[in-house]
């Protein structure tokens, strides 16, 4: 685990693969729909379909502060009910991983 952690490259596909097996396995028993959203060079790492709300999800594994282009562009287009940012300066991964799906779909 040190070693994963050591190699921010590594880690962060760690952590994004994570964070999409929760993703994954909510969508398989809740029966809601998950997708992968990109345009051109802007991505988001996932979109949730639940009935007629979407949430856009985007995974960071360090705390470094980026600008989040794919998911203004996403917003822009699609205007998610939510938009959660999971890592980083925003929900803490293992918070977000030891809460179910639907929790953070509700509000």
């Amino acid at each position: 685990m040190k070693d994963a952690r050591n190699d921010p490259e590594f880690w962060g596909r760690l952590v994004e693969s994570a964070v999409g097996a929760h993703l994954a396995n909510g969508a398989a028993a809740d029966g809601y729909e998950l997708f992968y959203w990109r345009d051109r060079n802007r991505e988001v790492d996932f979109v949730i379909k639940a009935g007629r709300r979407v949430t856009a999800v985007e995974v960071r594994s360090g705390m470094r502060r980026e600008a989040l282009p794919g998911m203004k562009a996403f917003a822009a287009a699609f205007k998610p009910h939510r938009r959660l940012l999971v890592g980083g300066d925003g929900i803490p991964v293992e918070e977000f991983l030891l809460k179910p799906v639907e929790h953070w779909l509700r509000a």
